[in-house]
């Protein structure tokens, strides 16, 4: 039996080929791969985003494969457009890759940057991005998006008197992370050992689907405000009433049968905006803008006192497994 490929077999331009070879085509192109640049066309102003996953803090390859490391590493930059309403057009992908990386891996993470895009943002791709050598497996991904002509959503527009909604899950992938580190620490995650419930939460902590086509729908219905639900509800929620200067005030029983959970766990990549009369479709209403007060984080009417959710720079154990993603 032949020993698999790694990248330290490859030169640079072999690995790239077998990346381009994988991408597909963005609808926005002009010139694409193989230049030092693409070259898009664009319709409105242009929105841009980046996120960067590392092995350890970020992800860990025994629980994701690396379709599911390219799926979430999409979906985690696709939102981020989607929630300034607009169209997502391009990603520009850099990979950083250890010598032992099997080659078979990293075409996997390209299959799984081009199938999120082709069933969550239509018509975008991978243009572009760069390839280096790392101790540390990382991909760093840049999102480029299109307003067609309507002003992007801020996070900032939120009224008093706006209704709060919310489209997408709200603590399912946190559920995930929980059943990760309970049920598979060291070991890769055996889904058909977990009932309907764990392992949809599971599959949606590893490759979540956020519902990005509801970006624009909910600009074009008038949304005040708008942004991706990354770090959990209650760090959001108030990152959106501070930089709008007003309280948000969230109703618990609109929250499902787990409503720390949901006000806590972050990575569904849900939607979360405000309205000043109907919400959009696909939303559902969560709570309303209030004036602002001694606190801009209400539930139920109350200051809300709980754990405020996932910061990168604390240790996960300080607070528990469900409030963020790290090693």
């Amino acid at each position: 039996m032949s020993t698999p490929q790694v990248v330290g077999d490859l030169s640079e331009r072999e690995i790239l080929s077998r990346i381009a070879a994988r991408t597909g085509t963005a609808r926005a192109t002009m010139i694409g791969v193989g230049d030092d640049a693409a070259v898009l066309a664009v319709s409105g102003a242009v929105v841009a985003t980046t996120d960067t996953l590392i092995e350890g803090p970020d992800f860990r390859r025994e629980w994701s494969d690396g379709y599911s490391l390219g799926w979430k590493a999409a979906a985690v930059n696709l939102a981020d457009i989607a929630a300034m309403g607009a169209r997502p057009t391009a990603l520009l992908v850099a990979l950083a890759l250890p010598n032992d990386t099997p080659i078979a891996y990293v075409e996997r993470i390209t299959d799984g940057l081009r199938e999120a895009c082709e069933q969550l943002a239509p018509g975008c791709a991978v243009v572009g991005g760069d390839l280096t050598q790392s101790p540390v497996l990382t991909v760093a991904v840049t999102a480029l998006g299109d307003t067609e002509g309507s002003d992007a959503v801020l996070r900032s527009g939120a009224r008093p008197g706006d209704t709060v909604a919310i489209a997408g899950d709200m603590g399912v992938a946190a559920r995930g992370l929980d059943v990760l580190f309970a049920r598979f620490d060291g070991c890769a995650p055996r889904l058909d050992e977990l009932d309907a419930a764990d392992r949809r939460a599971v599959e949606q902590q590893l490759r979540p689907t956020p519902p990005l086509a509801l970006g624009v729908r909910a600009a074009r219905a008038g949304a005040t405000a708008m942004m991706d639900v990354s770090d959990g509800l209650v760090l959001d929620a108030t990152r959106m009433a501070t930089a709008s200067g007003v309280a948000i005030d969230l109703v618990r029983a609109s929250l499902g049968d787990d409503p720390e959970r949901a006000l806590r766990g972050g990575e569904d990549h849900a939607l979360l905006a405000t309205f000043p009369g109907e919400v959009a479709d696909g939303f559902r209403a969560i709570g309303r803008v209030r004036e602002a007060g001694d606190a801009p984080l209400l539930v139920g009417g109350a200051a809300y006192a709980g754990p405020a959710g996932w910061d990168p720079y604390r240790d996960w154990r300080a607070s528990g497994p469900a409030v963020g993603w790290t090693a």
